[in-house]
């Protein structure tokens, strides 16, 4: 009972601590086959995530191929516009694009042609934006395979010809891109990049799935780089998951504490690692999470309670957490 009483009391300080900061968490996700669109969940400790629009979503897909909002990233910008990239297809050589004020009311989707110019392409999987205050530059990255472009790597039968790598453009305005380049290649397939500035070191932290299927890997590693132009290192660390198979990484600072989100697809269920330390060490914490029913890959970012409190006031739906699974 004393144990309880701690762990309650250790609760309630975060959760007044947040309040007091005025930060709250999002994460965007999708469910089923991604054709129903953008999901969003709040939480104001990064432990317990609650749907918000009564789980439905806030946006449909309308580009791409298949018409698919997978993988939905977003990034809230210095004048408080929400802008949002997401996989359209699963051979598509476009990712989708959308912008809002309020997460609530999207601007027209676009596409844009990020590997357009590379016929063989086979898909632009899991897009995720990165913003770089001092160069004030968006960064999209995403995952592609080129048959033939890249040293190759043992596949099962099933994923044979995939061998990932990840590419990228930048932007200041989302009207106009660079050149789509490079921007990460090891020694292994690589999907599912996310990456977070570290507040205390003041780097980058990079999550990246190997995807090496022949022997299976399937699990999360980390990169780290001071100069986002130079590009992070391809020596990773070991991996940071568990004895599964884990993909589509959060990473999320709440105050010190540094939080891996991930999709444990094979157990049909979302997991986390956290760090105490800033990257260096890690410990399962899937047993003391709780997400919405059925969420899949997304982003979880950092905003103003003002912005949840709108978002709740807008569906009026319950503030507080949900039980674990619903």
């Amino acid at each position: 009972m004393k144990t309880v009483l701690i762990w309650l009391t250790l609760c309630f300080g975060t959760l007044m601590t947040t309040y007091a900061n005025g930060t709250a968490y999002l994460f965007s996700y999708f469910i089923n086959d991604s054709k129903d669109g953008l999901h969003l969940a709040y939480s104001y400790d990064g432990l317990n995530w609650t749907a918000l629009n009564g789980g439905k979503s806030y946006l449909t897909p309308a580009v791409g191929k298949d018409k698919l909002m997978r993988d939905p990233s977003i990034c809230q910008a210095p004048d408080g516009t929400f802008h949002m990239v997401w996989t359209s297809s699963w051979t598509d050589r476009i990712i989708g694009y959308a912008s809002s004020r309020d997460l609530v009311h999207w601007s027209e989707q676009r596409a844009i042609p990020v590997m357009m110019h590379e016929p063989t392409a086979h898909n632009c999987w899991a897009p995720e934006l990165f913003y770089d205050e001092p160069s004030q530059t968006y960064y999209i990255f995403w995952a592609t395979t080129i048959p033939g472009r890249h040293k190759e790597v043992a596949t099962s039968e099933s994923e044979k010809g995939l061998n990932h790598r990840m590419y990228y453009v930048t932007t200041k305005d989302f009207q106009t891109f660079s050149k789509t380049k490079m921007f990460f290649n090891p020694d292994f397939s690589v999907i599912d990049a996310a990456i977070v500035k570290d507040p205390k070191n003041e780097d980058f932290i990079m999550v990246v799935k190997n995807e090496n299927s022949n022997p299976p890997e399937k699990n999360l590693r980390i990169t780290r780089t001071r100069n986002l132009a130079k590009g992070f290192p391809t020596k990773v660390s070991p991996s940071i998951t568990g004895n599964y198979w884990a993909e589509g990484p959060a990473p999320l600072f709440v105050s010190d504490t540094l939080y891996v989100y991930f999709d444990k697809y094979r157990d049909h269920r979302y997991g986390a690692v956290r760090s105490l330390d800033h990257g260096e060490t890690w410990e399962d914490v899937s047993d003391l999470v709780s997400f919405p029913r059925g969420i899949r890959h997304g982003t979880a970012f950092a905003v103003d309670t003002s912005v949840v409190e709108a978002l709740i006031a807008n569906c009026n739906f319950p503030l507080l957490g949900s039980r674990k699974g619903d």
